[in-house]
């Protein structure tokens, strides 16, 4: 064989890069979602985050009881077979509440961390990509809203908000409330990735070849700095269900009739002595809630750390 025939075979033939064999090039989602599937807190927390989404979603698949229907003449009566966990002092079925007391809280908790995360996402990458005075402005607001305590802010926008027996409003006005105090965190995360992502090459290289600042930020920004505020939100979801009960133990969250868990473990402190199943089980609820969210959270955190990989 001629030295040109060897030339042109040895240039055709697909070369292995150093250190192995070539492989399909995989983004940060597949990366991520490769080592969540091995981690069994993934697994663990994701099936009790369906069986709670489930609860609220269809209640009547685990219960036909009413949670509004009391008996007097059974309060306080322990777990058995009429009722699985019980009664409480209004001779509410404690199982049924705890079912039906999942809507609100998942409710609160879903809406808030979706409006935390898009409201301080939205003014993060403006102050971040604008810099200047715009910076400034947009994060002492934000300065001012960090710095005002979660209860007493709460108590001040749910006291100043008119009052209504409408539930889904009143669902709405505990978001709102949380919102208004929470998404300063959201913008100081998304702020800080933009800053990091901005003076990238392949953001330089967009703005050189003249892209619109619209579409250097949709294109190139958002979807390199979202990483964080994923984890971060998917770890505050169960925070802000623990701040609902927080704020409904304290009289100024959800109110009866209004069914959720922070009513029950409210209305169950007085009787904690006679009856502690009364308090025990919505707390049980409460508590398996917001551990399957931190859990879920912390699993996404070191999926998309890219020291472990």
């Amino acid at each position: 064989m001629s030295d040109a025939a060897i030339a042109e075979t040895t240039a055709a033939a697909p070369t292995a890069p150093e250190g192995g064999d070539a492989g399909p090039a995989r983004s940060l989602a597949s990366d991520a979602w490769r080592a969540m599937r091995k981690n069994p807190l993934f697994w663990v927390s994701s099936a009790l985050i369906f069986v709670f989404l489930l609860m609220a979603a269809w209640p009547s698949l685990f219960t036909s009881t009413d949670p509004t229907e009391a008996i007097l003449r059974e309060a306080r009566i322990t777990p058995g077979a009429d009722a699985w966990f019980g009664r409480d002092g209004q001779g509410y079925d404690i199982y049924a509440r705890c079912i039906y007391g999942a809507r609100a809280s998942i409710l609160v908790g879903l809406l808030t961390t979706i409006g935390t995360t898009l409201v301080g996402g939205i003014i993060g990458v403006f102050a971040g990509y604008a810099g200047g005075w715009t910076d400034t402005l947009l994060s002492r607001i934000g300065d001012v809203f960090f710095a005002i305590p979660l209860l007493l802010g709460a108590v001040l926008v749910l006291v100043t908000l008119p009052a209504t027996d409408n539930y889904y409003l009143i669902v709405l006005k505990v978001v709102l409330a949380l919102v208004v105090l929470g998404w300063p965190s959201m913008a100081r995360l998304m702020r800080s990735s933009v800053i990091q992502v901005k003076p990238n090459d392949y953001v330089q290289a967009a703005r050189a070849l003249g892209a619109s600042p619209w579409r250097v930020v949709r294109s190139h920004i958002v979807p390199n700095a979202l990483a964080p505020m994923i984890v971060v939100a998917t770890i505050n979801l169960g925070a802000y269900i623990s701040a609902e009960a927080t704020l409904s133990y304290l009289g100024i969250g959800l109110q009866p009739p209004t069914v959720s868990w922070g009513v029950d473990i409210s209305s169950a402190v007085t009787a904690l002595r006679s009856a502690p199943h009364v308090l025990f089980f919505p707390s049980l609820f409460l508590s398996l809630a917001v551990l399957a969210f931190i859990m879920l959270g912390d699993v996404v955190r070191d999926a998309l750390d890219p020291k472990n990989r």
